[in-house]
This record gives C-alpha cells, structure tokens and sequence, in this order.
C-alpha cells in the first residue's frame, strides 16, 4: 500500500495487484494473522449489502476482530451531521473505518479527517474490494494473471472501472463491450490507458459485445441497473437488451473461459437464465474470494 487506505487500486504500489492476489492466495490456504486482536472495525454503510458486509464481518472475526455495524439511517453521513464530524468521532473510538458510500467524496472526506485506515466498500467511482477478489479468483483457476485477457460486458459503471484499472495493473488485458452512452468515465479509462501503455497491454472498447469476448479468458457481465439507477430502469432495459452474456456470446471466448457476476445478478436480464450455473461459472468461488481479498487488505493497513 502507498498510504494508510485503500480507496482505489491506485493506493496500491505500480504492480501492487499481483502482489496482494498472491498474498490473498497464501492467506485463503492458511489461518489469518490475529492482527486484529482487541481491535474494533466500524462498517459505515450507506448502501444495503449482502457479500461486501457479509464477508467484511467474518473476515474480521477471523482475525481477531469486533465489528459495529452503522447504517444510513443510524449516521445520516452530511445529513444529520458532516463527514468529518463523523470521522472525527470514529477517530477516537475504532481502530479502521471501512465505508460504502453513494458518493466517493464521502470516503475522501473521511480519510482526511482522520489518522485511521479507511478501505473503500463501494462508492459512485469504484469498488476495489470487489476487484481484488475477481482477480484472486482468475489467479486461483488460471494460475497466473499476466497475459490473459478479461471481457466485461455491460455497464461501464464503479465495478467495470476498478476491474479495467486493476486488470492493467496486473498485465491483463481488458476489454470493455457497452453502448457509447454507457461507457467508462473518461478519467477513469484514460487512467487504465496509462498503466496499460507501461505493461505493454491491450485496452480496447467496443459497441460490438462478440468482438469483445472473442478469445476472452474471462467474461464478467454485472447488472444493467445499479442503485441509484432505477429511474432509468426502463431506457437501461432496453438499451442494454443486445448485451446480455448468454450461451451464445460466451462461444466466441475461450473453451476454458471462466463465467464472472460480481451479483447480486438478474437472470434473463443481463445474464440468461442457466449461466450462473454454467459449467464455466465461478461466481460463487468469486464472492466467497471477497474474504480472502479483504482480509489480506485489511492485514495489510491494520498493524498488530
């Protein structure tokens, strides 16, 4: 890590993806350090969750931690009260903060108004958890990361934008099929282009989903609406109709390709019905990795 959190992949040293899979890796086959003995984590969360809260709480009680549980309509983050009050507080009484957020300049704001670790549990602009644990479960199946190529399919939303960067970070390359209107933030995919230049990887986007997953070794699709989405539902549904990852698409990948949903997943939306259960499919392996990932980060910026 470069600093004391983890907000982006970007807090991470240049190559740091590779390194802390492999740790991750190592830690999954072991039992976790106690580095958490007599330490208390807040879990500040704005937004519900299944995996991300789920496998932060274990993961802490594995390493000798206590978590308390905070939500929305407990803290009210600058509503009831501004961020760094709440920062400031939780500065005096915990000993990490890890937060999911609608927006990234929540977790900004609390990471400079205290000394604490402050991971990044989901916000508006990435999810690096999230990816953290994708690429350990490519590593787990593949073997390797470096030269392998990652086919998203959908949304250029906070998922695909941390996979893009973490991916070129690790020698992959990335490919990224969505409508133009859907694509990734510009800042965010000309960070991608940057590292991807150093690493010597491809970078491509197209409206063309089969151009995309052809030879992938990875097929990720996540859902076409996200919280804060659903007045769009019904424009998103329909623009997003020719980008479902179905039996059909996944023929122009490889014949091991790995099937990847961050979930929670919408069958015959983005996903057909039964491609959950392909034969492919590793997303339970890949919300389960989450753990793994997380307590790696966790051991990483919490000291014993």
């Amino acid at each position: 890590m470069i600093g004391k959190d983890f907000l982006t992949i970007h807090d991470l040293e240049p190559g740091g993806v590779l390194s802390l899979v492999q740790k991750a890796y190592s830690m999954k086959k072991s039992s976790p350090p106690q580095v958490l003995a007599n330490k208390t984590v807040a879990l500040l969360f704005e937004k519900p969750s299944l995996r991300t809260r789920v496998s932060f709480e274990v993961g802490v009680k594995q390493m000798g931690g206590s978590c308390i549980f905070l939500s929305n309509a407990e803290v009210g983050l600058g509503v009831r009260e501004p961020v760094a009050d709440v920062a400031r507080v939780l500065d005096r009484l915990v000993d990490c903060i890890i937060a999911r957020v609608f927006s990234h300049n929540s977790l900004i704001e609390l990471a400079n108004n205290t000394d604490l670790p402050v991971i990044n549990a989901l916000s508006d602009k990435g999810h690096p958890c999230q990816a953290m644990g994708d690429c350990l479960t490519v590593y787990e199946h593949k073997g390797k990361l470096e030269g392998l190529k990652v086919a998203f399919i959908g949304d250029g939303n906070n998922i695909a934008g941390s996979l893009a960067i973490a991916c070129s970070d690790a020698g992959m390359d990335f490919s990224i099929s969505s409508p133009e209107q859907y694509q990734l933030p510009i800042e965010i995919w000309k960070s991608a282009q940057e590292i991807s230049k150093i690493k010597g990887t491809n970078l491509m986007w197209t409206p063309d989903p089969e151009e995309a997953a052809k030879e992938a070794d990875v097929i990720y699709t996540d859902v076409w609406v996200s919280m804060g989405d659903e007045e769009e539902k019904n424009e998103r549904l329909e623009t997003f109709a020719p980008y479902q990852v179905n039996e059909s698409l996944v023929e122009y990948a490889k014949p091991d390709f790995l099937f990847m949903h961050d979930m929670p997943a919408h069958r015959g939306e983005e996903v057909s019905e039964n491609m959950l259960d392909h034969k492919n499919s590793v997303v339970y392996q890949q919300a389960e990795n989450r753990l793994h990932a997380q307590k790696t980060i966790l051991s990483e910026l919490v000291s014993g």
